[in-house]
C-alpha cells in the first residue's frame, strides 16, 4: 500500500534528486542535466517550503514527489515527479490534491505553477485539474497556470 507523507531528506534525498535529475531537467530549456550548482541548491531549496511523497513505508524511497511554498495568499508548485514505472496510477492528482489542502488551510486564494512547453502530459493534468493558462514566456519555454483556490 503506498502511502502520502512529507519528506524525509535521510530517506528520500537520493531518489527525488534522481527524479529531478532524469524526469525534470531534460524538459527543462533554462537547466543543463549537469548543471552541478542546481544539483547543490536542491537540499536548500526542500528546506523552503513543504514536500509531500508518495512512498511504499515511512521509510522507503518515494515512487513520487511535489514541492510547493506559500507566498503570501498563493500556493506555488515548485516541482512534481512521479517515477516513470508508478505513471497512470494517479500519483500526481494525489498529491495535488494534498497541495491545494495545505494551501487552503494557510488561507491561498490561488495556485500557480509553471509548465514546460515540451511537457504536455503535465500541461494536460494541470487542466483536467482545474488549472488554466494564463501565459506563456518564451525566453522560459514554458506556460504559467493558475487555479483560484477560494470562490472569487
Amino acid at each position: 500500500m503506498i502511502m502520502i507523507r512529507l519528506y524525509e531528506p535521510r530517506y528520500d534525498e537520493a531518489e527525488v534528486v534522481r527524479l529531478i535529475r532524469t524526469e525534470l531537467i531534460p524538459l527543462s530549456h533554462s537547466v543543463h542535466q549537469l548543471d552541478a550548482q542546481t544539483i547543490r541548491e536542491l537540499p536548500k531549496r526542500f528546506r523552503s517550503g513543504v514536500t509531500y511523497v508518495a512512498a511504499m513505508s515511512k521509510k522507503s524511497a518515494p515512487i513520487s514527489f511535489i514541492h510547493f511554498e506559500i507566498m503570501g495568499e498563493v500556493l506555488y508548485l515548485d516541482m512534481m515527479v512521479t517515477h516513470p514505472d508508478h505513471r497512470n496510477r494517479q500519483w500526481g492528482k494525489k498529491l495535488m490534491a494534498h497541495s491545494e489542502a495545505y494551501g487552503k488551510s494557510q488561507q491561498c486564494r490561488i495556485a500557480r505553477l509553471f509548465v514546460d512547453q515540451i511537457n504536455d502530459k503535465a500541461h494536460k493534468l494541470y487542466n483536467k485539474l482545474g488549472y488554466y493558462t494564463v501565459q506563456y514566456y518564451p525566453e522560459l519555454r514554458c506556460y504559467e497556470l493558475l487555479k483560484p483556490l477560494t470562490p472569487l
